[in-house]
Parts: C-alpha cells; sequence; structure tokens
C-alpha cells in the first residue's frame, strides 16, 4: 500500500474539510432563498468536485490543467453566489487559490485571488439582511487574508520539496562519483603495479638467465656457485610474483556494494538492490551500471508519483550479458518522454553493445542490458 507523503495528505484533509462543509448544504439551506434550484446547485458541487479532483491529478503547468483549474474557480464562485447565508462555503475559494499554485504559474494564482474576491463581493452584496459595507469591507479583507496566505504556504511547501528533491538527487550523484572515484583509484594502482611487475620480473629474469648460461659453461666445482646463485633469485621471483597478484587480485568494486552505496543515498522512495550471484561485472561494466542506477533513482526521485518502492534487479543471461531492471510503484504516468537522464541509459548500454526500454504504463520500468564481454 502506497503511504501518502506530507502535501497529498494535507491537500486531501482540506479536501475533505471542504466536502464537510459542502454536504450539509442541501439539508440545510432554505430552496426559497437559493438564487438557483436547489438539484442545480447539487449539480455545481458535484461539478467542482469534479474539476477540483481532476486540477490535482493532471500535470500541472499544461492547457489541460489550466482550463480545468478555471472552471473549478467559477464553480467554487457560483457556489458561494447562489447559496443563501454564505456560512462557511466561502472556504472553498481559499482552497482553490492554494490548489491553484501546484497547478498554475503564481501570475495566474493572483488572477484566481481576483476572481474569488470579486464572487465573494457578490455574494455579499445578495445575501438576505442587507449587511452593512463595514462588514463586507472587513469580511473580503479576512477572505483576501485568507487566499493570500493559503498560497503563500503552499509556494512554500512546493519550494521545500524541490529543494529535498534536488539534495536527494545530490547525495544519489555524490555516491556515485564517490564509488567510481575509488575505482578510478584502484586501476592508476593496478597500472602501477603492472609497470612494477615488468621492470622487477625483467630484472630478475635476466640475471637468472645470465647465471644459469654461465654455470651451463663451466665446471660442475665452479658452476655450483652460479647455480646457487640462481636458486636465490629464483626463490625472490617467486615471492615478488605472489605479492604482484595478491594486489592485482583487487579488481572492480563489488557490484552489490557499489549500487547499495546509491541505494543507501536516497530515504525516497526506499531503493531495494538485488544482484543475483552469478553476475560477474568488469570495471567498465560496473561503472555503467553504477551510473544507470544513478540515473534511474534521480527519475525515481523526481518524477515517481506517490512511489514508495524502486526496486533494482541485476542478472546475468545464459550468453553472460548483463541485466538491470529498476521499477518503482508510483502512478502510471502514460507516455514514456525520454530525457537527457534517460538518453544517457540508453547511450551506456548500447556503448557496451545492449540497449535500454522504458515503460510507463504500471509505475515506471527501466530495462538496460549489456552485452557479453570476452573472456581475457
Amino acid at each position: 500500500m502506497r503511504r501518502l507523503g506530507p502535501e497529498e495528505t494535507s491537500g486531501l484533509t482540506t479536501l475533505v474539510v471542504c466536502l464537510a462543509i459542502v454536504v450539509p448544504v442541501p439539508f440545510v439551506a432554505d430552496p426559497d432563498r437559493m438564487l438557483v434550484p436547489l438539484a442545480v446547485w447539487v449539480l455545481l458541487a458535484v461539478a467542482w468536485l469534479a474539476a477540483t479532483v481532476v486540477a490535482a491529478v493532471l500535470p500541472p503547468r499544461g492547457r489541460a490543467a489550466l482550463a480545468v483549474l478555471a472552471a473549478q474557480t467559477v464553480l467554487a464562485g457560483a457556489l458561494v453566489i447562489t447559496v443563501p447565508g454564505i456560512g462557511w462555503v466561502p472556504i472553498l475559494l481559499v482552497y482553490g487559490a492554494a490548489l491553484s499554485t501546484y497547478v498554475a504559474p503564481l501570475r495566474v494564482s493572483v488572477a484566481v485571488i481576483a476572481v474569488n474576491s470579486v464572487a465573494l463581493l457578490v455574494a455579499f452584496l445578495l445575501a438576505p439582511g442587507q449587511p452593512r459595507m463595514f462588514e463586507i469591507v472587513l469580511s473580503l479583507g479576512l477572505y483576501l487574508l485568507l487566499q493570500v496566505a493559503s498560497a503563500a504556504i503552499s509556494v512554500a511547501l512546493q519550494r521545500e520539496q524541490r529543494m529535498r528533491t534536488e539534495l536527494t538527487v545530490a547525495h544519489a550523484e555524490l555516491a556515485a562519483a564517490a564509488v567510481l572515484g575509488e575505482e578510478a583509484t584502484r586501476a592508476s594502482e593496478r597500472l602501477r603495479i603492472s609497470r612494477e611487475l615488468h621492470d622487477l620480473i625483467g630484472h630478475q629474469l635476466t640475471v637468472l638467465t645470465l647465471e644459469l648460461e654461465s654455470a651451463a659453461h663451466l665446471p660442475p666445482e665452479r658452476a655450483a656457485e652460479h647455480v646457487e646463485r640462481a636458486r636465490t633469485v629464483a626463490r625472490e621471483l617467486l615471492g615478488d610474483v605472489r605479492a604482484t597478484v595478491g594486489e592485482l587480485r583487487r579488481r572492480a568494486p563489488d557490484l552489490r556494494d557499489a549500487l547499495d552505496a546509491v541505494a543507501a543515498a536516497v530515504p525516497s522512495p526506499r531503493v531495494e538492490v538485488d544482484v543475483a550471484e552469478d553476475v560477474v561485472a568488469d570495471e567498465e561494466q560496473t561503472a555503467a551500471l553504477v551510473r544507470v542506477t544513478q540515473e534511474v533513482v534521480t527519475n525515481a526521485v523526481r518524477h515517481a508519483e506517490m512511489a514508495t518502492v524502486l526496486r533494482i534487479e541485476v542478472a546475468a543471461d545464459d550468453d553472460g550479458a548483463l541485466t538491470l531492471v529498476a521499477r518503482d510503484d508510483g502512478l502510471a504516468s502514460g507516455p514514456v518522454r525520454i530525457g537527457h537522464g534517460l538518453a544517457g541509459i540508453a547511450e551506456r548500454a548500447e556503448a557496451l553493445g545492449g540497449g535500454a526500454t522504458f515503460d510507463a504504463s504500471a509505475g515506471f520500468t527501466v530495462r538496460a542490458r549489456l552485452a557479453a564481454r570476452a573472456a581475457s
């Protein structure tokens, strides 16, 4: 079951409060004093609820979202104007002002607040009992302050969420860079050891050859000294080779540890890593899989709607190829839009003889395949 984040929880809570205000109206309102028939008002309320839900679900900043927000604003104003006595119904306008900051640019939110204020003024002027101008101005000022405050709080929450997201992404990138930086250091050390090994073994083998060659041309009593020196050189050579081989066995970092390091940098969604026991990756494959994991995690943090778990599995095919499959449990997002991050995943896989596919029909799935490497 998906856990709701703070923004989703606060939004649903506020919507429930609005429903608690709207639902009792048909039961307590006087139909003779309403400006529209009760059935029409109920239809307006249902349309407002539908527009509110759709506006919250649609991708923000799009034309469809703006159109639905406009309809939601008009419907909320109609509900406030047509109900007698007003009461707490204007709270719908405050909720609409907060919602607009998630759907549209700030200038649109300002326009929504202005439209809401006009609707309130009309509602106060049409209210029974003919309230005094002082009461109208005071009420307008109060609801204007509430709208501005709710919009400002919503903007601050979104800014904080963006900062948390970017901080999480930065942590994932830093973890990946640390893993690859350590491997670069190890690669440099292996190169140094190989050069020293070449120089050392070359010198010792030369000495060994000369000693044996000298022994071959001398009588046994004089050759014994050269043979003994040759044995000493051979023992030293064997010791040096064993020590150097021990260093050279420190190959690429363990793939599971490398991917776990990237996963640990992300608090939400939770990242689970599963590397099959038969997976063997060389340095280049490990670096590519670390970078692919980084991009997958970054994509989930930024774009996975309501995702709580991102599962990453790495397996080896029968032919030795490596396959990384990453799935999150977020909401389906429709057609996949290939940005720089996803394009980078595909390019890394193709550079190693494989490829990548993406699927957003249920959550988001990334499948990257690296071709088998020839044995060295």
